[in-house]
């Protein structure tokens, strides 16, 4: 099913890179890279693998002149839209932009002068790449801090109207915006309340929400009430776990809204005392095999002949429990498996479908 009753935002459509980020463009997926910038190899490593779990933009933080140098390598050697996360020295940000990069993250009121913050707009407008107004609950400035006391939606959303009148007063109008908390009900309202003020994209995220499980179950969350409400272009799931599983996390929160269907769609059952086979075992060991596939694909692995059949029809493939187990091709009955060769057919059958429609793509 590739429909989706969500009714999205129309926004302003800007690109980073090649990829498009608002207006009709499919909400994409980002992270960020965790290792030393300087480090080139490693960096690159990094990237690459993101790549390959199929991220659509890459974030590579750049806090020295050094660091920029390297940035300058990396480019070179990867394929992914970078962007550079940059504080306060406008150096950086127009160096990076002499080596290539496609997006800057930078907060304009923090880049010091008017005329620092001028050239440095210009520059990315002779470019053409655009900006990212990125507004975190944990660096609100302190004229905020001291008005609001603590870190609230409101406050947010005056940084991010704050740093957007300094581009609107340029008249540079390709930017994206987030506003990010730790807080759920923070982050949410923050978003609501920019959405209906500015026609510019919104990158979506919970910052620093957490480890490789609770950060998933908030960042799903806080976003997938957004993303329901047709708010969001882009978006990164924070996690302190290795960046490729906030990619996957990313992928598989936009699969559950049917906004995006890269990737093969395992349809589970939990298990029970009814099952024929060891569902868990082996939906884990065919999400292990199976990462390489971005192509969408749904598969029903169901244990058992009760929910089986139905969920095993409204698949491309689908195999249903039983004595022996019943693999379906297509919505229908296609032939018997044992236990003992369940993953590897499926693993089979999979690939040849995906084969075949590389085939007719062709």
């Amino acid at each position: 099913m590739s429909f989706s009753p969500i009714r999205r935002r129309k926004t302003r459509q800007i690109y980073v890179g090649s990829v498009p980020v608002g207006g009709d463009a499919p909400v994409s997926v980002q992270s960020m890279t965790n290792t030393d910038t300087n480090d080139v190899a490693a960096t690159v490593g990094q990237v690459k693998a993101l790549e390959a779990a199929g991220a659509d933009i890459v974030r590579v933080s750049v806090p020295t002149m050094d660091a920029a140098e390297a940035f300058g390598k990396i480019r070179q050697q990867v394929n992914a839209p970078l962007i550079a996360d940059i504080h306060f020295d406008y150096r950086i940000a127009l160096r990076v932009l002499e080596l290539g990069v496609d997006c800057l993250r930078i907060n304009p009121g923090n880049i010091g002068r008017e005329d620092r913050v001028k050239s440095l707009v210009e520059a990315a407008r002779d470019r053409q790449v655009p900006i990212r107004i990125g507004v975190n609950a944990g660096s609100l400035e302190k004229e905020l801090q001291k008005k609001y006391g603590e870190p609230t939606a409101d406050a947010l959303v005056e940084s991010a109207l704050k740093h957007i009148d300094i581009l609107d007063r340029l008249d540079f109008p390709d930017f994206k915006v987030s506003l990010k908390a730790s807080e759920i009900f923070m982050t949410v309202e923050a978003y609501r309340k920019l959405a209906g003020q500015i026609e510019q994209p919104l990158h979506l995220g919970i910052t620093e929400a957490g480890g490789l499980r609770s950060g998933t179950v908030k960042s799903a969350i806080g976003m997938g009430m957004l993303l329901s409400e047709g708010i969001g272009d882009t978006l990164r799931v924070s996690l302190a776990a290795d960046p490729v599983e906030e990619i996957k996390v990313g992928f598989d929160m936009l699969k559950s809204l049917h906004l995006r269907s890269k990737g093969i769609n395992l349809v589970a059952c939990p298990s029970c005392s009814r099952q024929n086979f060891d569902v868990i075992s082996t939906v884990n060991e065919l999400e292990a095999r199976l990462e390489d596939i971005l192509e969408p694909l749904d598969v029903a692995v169901i244990g058992c002949v009760v929910n089986g059949p139905g969920e095993a029809r409204e698949a491309n493939l689908g195999i249903v429990g039983g004595e022996p187990n019943l693999l379906y091709v297509g919505g229908k009955p296609d032939h018997k498996v044992d236990n003992k060769t369940l993953v590897d057919e499926l693993e089979r059958n999979i690939r040849a479908e995906i084969a075949r429609r590389r085939d007719q793509k062709s």
